[in-house]
């Protein structure tokens, strides 16, 4: 079907930032046209964008969808990973919660223009069915981790489980598996080997957790004499197919090495923040020619699975950091979450930014409410004043998946429903666990 959006402003992300006011678009399941003014070709579906803003899909490079159950739930605890989430996750997590939170998860994203997102989780295929039905691009990775959980009865089962996950989704015009190492620390080194094996032998990313947490780093320094990322070189893990999350506490030397191997970093502000682990030397690492993603982190670790909350956390932080309020334009920032996201996933030729030929993958923004106006600034008015409230539509493979601010292929309310009604084991034990705290 031919869509036809006009009446719009066009922010395309590409190389020269341009910027279309009172343009169109036209596309089906990829770009076919853009322009300014009024077209003249037939389509099937014409919506009049009432001055609004498209830009393109938002693309969440690090996230777990599968812990919403987990939200709010310890939240100010200090070791909460170990005391809290590990835990509960091997009690209560099964394969209908993870489905059940993984739609709500996707719903999420969908309303505040997320189209694509990078998944670590449990219980994989279900979330890649969630993922599906709900129409959403997606890269997926079962979590290997040394101790039996929620899904495997021996450590390290996420190894056997991603030889027969990433076959089955591996043609998938949406979905790409992968395999992901939950951290450099929870995996001993013929896991992480072996991980890095069955990168090479699919073609698919490797993910893991990296340089986030000061007993990571303490850890290394002790045993090996290394930091984390000097480790993985020494595996044979850093390469352009691998995905770095948080890299909060790097040195220099490790920023040369992630711009060598052309590793590419998601960086998750909201939740590094909220944990107070640091800011990751996302300045360093650009000047390097490293490229940089945003990540919402997971529902438990960051709250809100928007990447509007991570814009202005990002500019707030870097800019505070440095001392430096001209640091990081707002451009460079919608970048990040866009173009560049796209970049980290190895995707940019198809996503990423407004050209003819790439994918449908499309937002638009309405600019009516109360906090859109005035607009000096198209970039500005995204990472300081917009908000998720602010997504009307959504596109993905040119299909509708958000329409005046609500789904348009499923009830956001059963998904609700669903959902509680999957969580009410996982509830109590919850509650007991803070009682405990």
């Amino acid at each position: 079907m031919k869509t036809r959006i006009e009446n719009i402003t066009i922010l395309t992300m590409n190389q020269e930032f341009e910027i279309i006011e009172d343009g169109f678009i036209e596309f089906d399941k990829q770009i076919t046209c853009i322009g300014q003014g009024q077209s003249c070709h037939d389509a099937d579906c014409i919506i009049d964008g009432h001055h609004g803003i498209l830009m393109p899909g938002m693309i969440n490079t690090h996230t777990h969808v599968g812990m919403i159950p987990f939200r709010s739930l310890g939240d100010d605890c200090k070791d909460r990973l170990r005391r809290f989430l590990f835990p509960l996750e091997n009690e209560c997590m099964t394969e209908k919660l993870a489905y059940a939170s993984a739609k709500y998860a996707i719903s999420e994203m969908l309303l505040s223009g997320i189209t694509t997102f990078m998944d670590m989780y449990y219980f994989e295929d279900e979330i890649a069915k969630a993922a599906d039905e709900m129409g959403i691009r997606a890269f997926l990775g079962e979590t290997v981790i040394d101790f039996q959980s929620c899904d495997s009865e021996k450590p390290y089962g996420g190894l056997d489980y991603a030889k027969w996950f990433i076959p089955k989704w591996k043609n998938h015009s949406r979905i790409v598996p992968f395999i992901a190492p939950h951290a450099t620390n929870t995996n001993c080194e013929d896991a992480l080997k072996q991980a890095n094996e069955i990168s090479k032998q699919y073609n698919v990313p490797l993910s893991l957790h990296a340089c986030e947490m000061d007993y990571e780093i303490a850890y290394f320094k002790e045993h090996y004499q290394q930091t984390p990322i000097q480790f993985l070189e020494t595996l044979g893990l850093l390469s352009s197919r691998l995905v770095a999350a948080h890299c909060i506490l790097l040195n220099k030397d490790d920023i040369d090495l992630l711009a060598r191997y052309q590793v590419k970093v998601a960086h998750c502000i909201g939740s590094n923040a909220k944990a107070a682990k640091g800011v990751a030397p996302v300045k360093e690492m650009l000047e390097k020619g490293v490229h940089v993603g945003l990540g919402t982190d997971g529902p438990s670790s960051g709250n809100t699975l928007d990447m509007f909350t991570q814009f202005k956390l990002f500019a707030d932080f870097h800019k505070n950091h440095y001392h430096d309020r001209s640091l990081f334009p707002a451009k460079n920032i919608v970048e990040l979450g866009t173009i560049e996201g796209a970049k980290v996933l190895g995707m940019d030729a198809k996503i990423g930014s407004i050209e003819i030929g790439k994918k449908a993958d499309l937002v638009l923004l309405e600019t009516d409410s109360v906090n859109m106006f005035p607009i000096f600034d198209y970039y500005s008015a995204i990472v300081y004043s917009a908000q998720a409230h602010n997504v009307d539509s959504v596109f993905v493979d040119g299909q509708c998946l958000v329409r005046h601010k609500e789904l348009v292929k499923e009830s956001f309310q059963e998904i609700k429903k669903n959902l509680y009604d999957e969580m009410k084991e996982f509830s109590k034990k919850a509650k007991m666990y803070e009682i405990k705290k």
